[in-house]
């Protein structure tokens, strides 16, 4: 356990640049200098769709592969770097091996997606994120252009008639009204042009020097580019592509923040201008998320199990797992509502999106506790979703308990009860430089409460009868209108 724990919150660094920290905590501060560093979209249709998806405030990313059969925090076992450890193993090719034959026992029976796409959408999420790749290299829908495949005749789920994962979820998840995104691991551990048998690995990198092998890159390159090519021509309508393991990227983009793990002294370009523009051409104004290498390909930030300190100008997500890994572990442990809720406003105070990662069991199936987290969000965003989606940030944004959020004229209290508060205080201040008449209205029930103006907001009264009740909630949002 000690060792799948250390391998789990490892996992945690997508890339290998942001450091972990204790389930719970969302003060994180994220790097602000990303901020710096962003360069807008000249399209007019991608900057219409990045303003809508700013709206949209709250999506899922699901992680399902290999890794969830075996019950690991994703393919990061493969990556034979001095982080990693393996449950008993000795023996790394002997780890290899086991890990890539599971592709002979992944068999997820029970995958219901409709019955996926409601519960996402009863929670109140907006976008749905799935792993078309992770860097294991294995495929959950039907690649052209490998075998390594959930749809690979020999496997067992092949014989299912919804075995292109990818498809059945994303497909569901429309269906439901979800704009729905495709996650998808650049890096590919299995491709003998990426990770050559010829040469032993010795990290996350090439096992070769490309510059020796530039036929041999060439292939992977274009290997990359084609599986992209299918992902947003195959699918339907794609709203997302959401590119991960930023090691591979041009050489002249490795800065600061990821120059500890971006150790291989090559360029790893794939022609990210290439990528987006083939892929425009049939989802015109899709967003593209290439993680952590500024460039007018990453059309929003994506700070991981983390929330900046302080507001940004530019669009932003923080993805963050709802219990210890992005996929399913046994005994995993898991955010409450009342979590999600107050992470969800730290962020959305702030300007911007929870990503929130979950994942299904090797039979399809979500754990019945991530079920009921998931519908109690959603039953507070039906009665409070108004100080939330398709709101602005405004002053002071974050003080104390009581976060801020704006839209038109009418600005949003959201007060976070403590976890062992047993009642809310009699008097609430909310702040605010809005002029002429305010008054105050409890959000989820529309009751008015009493208020008068003090220097810089009003001071809310909060009915004695009320206190106790609203202390058990997972925030209560007060409307302050003309």
């Amino acid at each position: 356990m000690k060792n799948r724990l250390k391998l789990m919150f490892a996992a945690f660094i997508c890339a290998g640049t942001f450091s972990v920290h204790a389930q719970g905590d969302f003060s994180m501060e994220a790097d602000q200098s990303e901020e710096a560093g962003y360069i807008a979209p000249k399209d007019p249709l991608v900057k219409a769709n990045l303003e809508k998806w700013q709206g949209y405030k709250f999506g899922v990313i699901i992680h399902m592969g290999l890794y969830t059969q075996l019950g690991t925090v994703e393919s990061w076992a493969l990556a034979p770097e001095d982080w990693v450890t393996r449950d008993g193993y000795d023996d790394y090719y002997k780890y290899a091996t086991d890990y890539r034959n599971t592709k002979f026992k992944l068999n997820p029976t029970n995958l219901n997606s409709e019955k996926w796409a409601k519960m996402f959408k009863n929670a109140g999420a907006k976008y749905m994120i799935f792993t078309s790749k992770h860097h294991d290299g294995f495929c959950m829908y039907d690649s052209k252009f490998t075998d390594f495949k959930i749809t690979n005749p020999e496997f067992p789920y092949a014989k299912n008639p919804k075995a292109d994962v990818l498809k059945d979820v994303l497909d569901a998840s429309r269906k439901e009204g979800l704009a729905v995104g495709v996650y998808f691991s650049k890096p590919d551990w299995t491709s003998e042009n990426f990770w050559w048998s010829y040469y032993p690995p010795k990290d996350r990198n090439p096992t070769y020097d490309i510059t020796k092998f530039p036929d041999r890159w060439k292939n992977y390159i274009q290997y990359t580019q084609n599986q992209l090519n299918e992902l947003t021509t195959n699918y339907g309508k794609v709203d997302i592509l959401w590119l991960d393991g930023c090691w591979v990227r041009p050489l002249s983009t490795i800065n600061k923040k990821v120059e500890e793990f971006c150790k291989y002294p090559y360029d790893m370009d794939i022609d990210m201008k290439l990528i987006a523009e083939t892929a425009r051409k049939k989802q015109p104004g899709m967003l593209v998320v290439d993680r952590w290498v500024p460039s007018e390909y990453e059309n929003y930030l994506t700070p991981e199990q983390k929330t900046p300190e302080k507001p940004l100008s530019v669009p932003w997500e923080s993805c963050i797992t709802l219990g210890g890994a992005w996929g399913w572990v046994p005994n995993d442990h898991y955010k409450s509502s009342k979590e999600v809720i107050q992470l969800m406003t730290s962020i959305v105070v702030k300007g911007g999106n929870l990503l929130l990662g979950i994942g299904p069991d090797p039979k399809g199936e979500f754990d019945p506790e991530i079920e009921t987290t998931m519908a109690n969000v959603g039953k507070w965003l039906s009665a409070n979703g108004e100080a939330i989606y398709d709101t602005k940030p405004v002053e002071p944004y974050l003080d104390g308990k009581v976060g801020y959020t704006q839209k038109g004229k009418a600005i949003y209290g959201i007060y976070m009860p403590a976890k062992d508060e047993k009642e809310l205080p009699a008097e609430i201040t909310i702040k605010t430089n809005a002029k002429g008449n305010l008054k105050a209205t409890l959000l989820g029930t529309k009751q008015k409460l009493a208020s008068k103006k003090t220097n810089g907001g009003i001071v809310v009264t909060i009915p004695q009868e009320l206190r106790t009740s609203l202390a058990a909630q997972e925030a209560v949002v007060i409307k302050v209108s003309q």
